[in-house]
């Protein structure tokens, strides 16, 4: 549209905004995204293409504004269905936000030296096939201290390292984190304290290894 002229739909998310206080389309943006990318094209201009869309995303920015729009200054105001009915503060609304469930968890580093025991997580679910630190079952029930030491890789003078959090798209994480110092099983994988960054581990447990550097 603006490189080239051509009568190109241009929709972001300031996009979105404007159309549905134009239209007044209550609904989330989130799902609103069809008929808002719809209505959208509708006013697209042959002739003044780049325009109309870099005019469009400027109003979003700086007048169309999510929490206090300038809607006096607006020089579409006499045409949005939003500002008539007086409601651009609460268009588009908000989504409601639910509650991100916590899991439990405990990960185990065991060290030799500067090697610290990683183990290949099963191929199926999250995480699948990556290495990460051996670690008991992620539940929705808080584990003692006794009930996890169980799943621990070996006998070892375990002690508590610390917590770790991660949030998942679905759900928080809390990993109790215990570390011991003795020999890494003959053939395991290990990574290097001093170079994490090497093993590829995922966040989580370059998280829960960082705690006992």
């Amino acid at each position: 549209a603006i490189a080239f002229g051509q009568p190109t739909n241009v929709v972001d998310g300031n996009v979105e905004r404007v159309m549905a206080r134009l239209f007044a389309v209550a609904q989330p943006l989130r799902e609103a995204k069809v008929e808002l990318k719809r209505l959208a094209g509708l006013l697209v201009d042959d002739d003044h293409a780049g325009d109309y869309a870099q005019a469009l995303m400027d109003l979003g920015a700086t007048i169309c504004t999510p929490r206090s729009p300038k809607c006096l200054l607006c020089p579409v105001s006499k045409f949005c269905a939003a500002f008539e009915e007086g409601r651009t503060e609460s268009i588009p609304s908000q989504p409601i936000k639910t509650k991100r469930p916590v899991r439990f968890g405990a990960a185990f580093a065991l060290v030799e030296g500067w090697k610290l025991l990683l183990e290949r997580r099963p191929p199926q679910g999250l995480l699948g096939g990556m290495l990460g630190l051996p670690g008991t079952v992620w539940s929705e029930d808080k584990l003692d201290e006794k009930a996890a030491l169980a799943a621990a890789p070996g006998k070892g003078d375990w002690t508590h390292a610390g917590e770790i959090r991660h949030v998942f798209t679905h759900f928080e994480l809390r990993l109790q984190v215990y570390s011991a110092s003795g020999r890494l099983p003959k053939g395991a994988p290990f990574a290097d304290l001093d170079d994490l960054g090497e093993a590829g581990l995922p966040t989580v447990f370059r998280k829960a290894a960082a705690v006992v550097k």
